[in-house]
């Protein structure tokens, strides 16, 4: 029995199973959904889907909404990604600096965006910030995502830096290495491939808060999305287009992680 059961165990935690389960979840969510639809007597009109990302008016290609939203919802990842890791990296630096007054600036930050909500942050720094400083709203938006999601970005990099062994700060400085050399030779090289797997839940979270800087009339695509339903009323086939987009999305970039992890864990 109990080797069984562990076969078993073996069976359902396979990939293929995996993939199995996300199948029939995801069959369950469509069936739902139609029968919902099916419910309320709704027309689904998805052949006119296409339009919203290309047209072809007198051989002419005409992006639509949905794909110059997408473009813009990718460009704002991006610029957040980057902002995310520099501010992480910074503030975890500093939160395990010598220094009080760098330790006293790194505890405020996060104390301070990780207790408030962001959207509470985008109303903040659209309206009485950017004013000021003289920041549009795209850049609001990416400076809010970076600062958001930075915060849980420097636990991560503060743990995966402490997992590393002290002999290994003690090697890198008898060999004389400077503390940076000692972290960008020896110390990061082994704490990345730690960090990899949360990091990831981090950027995937940012993908998906991008959507929340529709509030400020960013056109991205949650944006460009709420703009076609309040003209065509199609709000099902709409919302389901830009869920699938943001799926994809998301799950693109953890397999890109996945390879680059096991790339990363290879012996040399």
């Amino acid at each position: 029995m109990s080797s069984a059961l562990k076969s078993a165990n073996r069976l359902w935690q396979s990939p293929a199973s995996g993939a199995l389960q996300y199948a029939l979840v995801m069959a369950g969510l469509v069936w739902l959904t139609i029968e919902g639809a099916a419910g309320m007597g709704y027309n689904w009109q998805w052949y006119q889907i296409p339009r919203y990302f290309y047209r072809v008016i007198d051989e002419e290609l005409i992006w639509g909404p949905l794909a110059t939203g997408l473009v813009i919802t990718i460009e704002i990842s991006l610029y957040s990604m980057l902002l995310t890791l520099a501010l992480g990296l910074l503030t975890a630096l500093l939160r395990m600096s010598n220094s009080l007054s760098g330790q006293v600036l790194a505890r405020v930050y996060l104390e301070t965006i990780r207790n408030t909500p962001m959207l509470v942050q985008i109303y903040v720094f659209y309206f009485v910030i950017a004013p000021v400083v003289g920041i549009d709203r795209f850049w609001t938006g990416v400076l809010c995502l970076g600062l958001f999601e930075g915060s849980f970005a420097s636990e991560i990099i503060r743990a995966g830096i402490n997992s590393v062994p002290r002999g290994q700060w003690e090697a890198a400085s008898s060999v004389g290495l400077s503390r940076f050399a000692s972290y960008r030779y020896v110390v990061l090289p082994q704490a990345i491939p730690l960090m990899l797997p949360p990091m990831t839940g981090v950027l995937i979270n940012l993908i998906k808060h991008s959507s929340i800087v529709s509030v400020i009339a960013v056109f991205e695509l949650t944006t460009e999305g709420r703009n076609i339903i309040a003209d065509t009323y199609m709000a099902f086939e709409v919302w389901l287009t830009v869920a699938g987009i943001y799926l994809v999305l998301t799950v693109s970039l953890s397999i890109f992680v996945g390879y680059l992890e096991r790339r990363l864990r290879q012996p040399t």
